[in-house]
């Protein structure tokens, strides 16, 4: 069959001043490649650049490999396209703080395996160990337009283990994580790490708390210094040298004073949050603060150090004490003093289904409507280290995004269809697909004469 090479331009301009960046690209293809998919006529949020009324998305491999209006992107040949029009396309949700598949549903005693409660410090430990990927949350999120997540160990402990970076597909864990990633490292501070204390264990105060933590990156600062004056010997030429003895946990955390390693810190009051920021001001490690309750108290400490709030919304603050001054007036403060925030579900706390209402609720409270999707999108990805890959419709991005039927934010719109990297994850068209989000998956286990049928 005769080679055509499509040569798609490299940037679509959306009027006299604004225009999208293309990465240049020359497609040596057939004349009918079916490995081309194309989204057309719906708006499209590209998040880092204004929106396109009628748009176009052009993916292949997985990958975006443009952006633009329609009727300025030449079309590959033989492209299989989906007509979106009166739709939003927006990128796949990242949601920076999960427990799903880690602690699964159902419920049962069996399947709690969040939080380690043998020693409060615990850096050795990989929620990817735990993780289910047949947990029905997993199906749930995706029913929510949640693509991306970073499945945390519990905040049991002081430093609960590494959280573990994925996207939602695949029937094994491997298949889950997105490749090159480490994960974070989850740390906790406040009420829940002083449950110890009801054992007659450390940690019982906040102050125990905050020295334990010292106590793991002082271990970590004298371990790597031992390793780079071995390596250091090696380098010189010297046989003699030999190796410290490897510690798993330590090497975890020498990642994060190296910079490769983000600490996501579970933390609810102020007092809590200064905490954690003089805990990173010491150790220079980079952090991003989890719930942040109260963080808006101190909001321009937060701001002047770049560090950022992934904002649980929850449903009822009368629950746990640490929580009864929220707000949802709390992440506009936070825009305002310069803090970028994102939304996360905390699930099982909050459900993964509902995670575009956090951020509705926030611009209820203040937040504008920018910054709120945002929250959704490009903020969370930059928490995790993954703005290159996910968080915006842009060229050589990964191809995670969603199908709307309406304005993001209104309580009125669906999820229609969930795709990560170019496959299609959720339909809601799909009656099995309808029951993950509308909360009856478990009619399928429990009445399977009604598989495939009825909503």
């Amino acid at each position: 069959m005769r080679k055509t090479k499509v040569v798609l331009m490299a940037a679509v301009c959306l009027g006299a001043a604004t225009c999208i960046a293309l990465v240049p690209l020359a497609l040596a293809q057939t004349d009918h490649d079916n490995n081309v998919l194309v989204i057309e006529g719906g708006r499209i949020l590209s998040i880092t650049s204004p929106p396109i009324e009628h748009g176009v998305l052009v993916i292949k491999g997985g990958k975006i490999i443009a952006v633009g209006e329609q009727g300025k992107l030449q079309i590959p040949a033989g492209a299989t396209v989906k007509d979106v029009t009166g739709k939003i396309v927006m990128p796949g949700i990242v949601d920076s703080h999960s427990h799903i598949g880690i602690d699964p549903n159902p419920t049962v005693s069996d399947s709690q395996d969040a939080n380690e409660g043998s020693g409060p410090i615990q850096p050795a430990l990989r929620a990817l160990d735990a993780i289910d990927p047949a947990d029905p949350n997993i199906r749930m999120a995706t029913a929510g337009g949640i693509t991306t997540a970073n499945i945390m160990p519990g905040s049991g402990n002081v430093m609960g283990g590494q959280t573990a970076y994925v996207k939602l597909r695949g029937t094994t864990i491997e298949q889950m994580l997105i490749p090159g990633t480490i994960g974070g490292m989850k740390m906790a501070n406040g009420t829940n790490p002083k449950g110890y204390g009801s054992r007659g264990q450390a940690p019982m105060t906040r102050m125990e708390e905050a020295a334990l933590a010292r106590g793991i990156y002082e271990k970590a600062q004298d371990y790597k210094a031992k390793w780079d004056a071995y390596n250091k010997a090696v380098s010189a030429g010297d046989k003699t040298a030999k190796a410290p003895d490897r510690d798993l946990g330590l090497d975890a955390v020498v990642q994060i004073l190296e910079g490769k390693r983000i600490v996501h810190n579970h933390t609810h009051r102020a007092d809590d949050v200064m905490t954690v920021v003089r805990l990173a001001d010491e150790f220079h490690y980079r952090v991003v603060v989890h719930h942040g309750t109260e963080s808006c108290l101190v909001a321009d400490e937060l701001a002047k150090r770049h560090i950022g709030v992934t904002f649980t919304m929850i449903d009822a603050p009368g629950g746990k004490p640490e929580t009864i001054n929220f707000s949802i007036s709390c992440p506009a403060r936070l825009e305002k003093a310069g803090v970028k925030v994102a939304f996360n579900t905390d699930d099982p706390i909050t459900n993964s289904r509902l995670l575009r209402r956090s951020a509705a609720l926030a611009v209820r409270g203040g937040m504008s409507e920018d910054a709120a999707i945002k929250g959704l999108t490009i903020y969370p990805a930059e928490m995790l280290d993954l703005q290159s890959r996910v968080g915006s419709l842009e060229p050589g991005k990964d191809a995670d995004f969603l199908v709307l039927s309406g304005a993001p934010l209104s309580v009125y719109t669906k999820v229609l269809e969930t795709w990560i990297e170019g496959e299609k994850v959720f339909d809601r068209s799909n009656p099995v697909d309808l029951r993950y989000a509308t909360g009856g998956f478990n009619v399928i286990s429990r009445y399977p004469q009604l598989q495939g049928g009825g909503q």
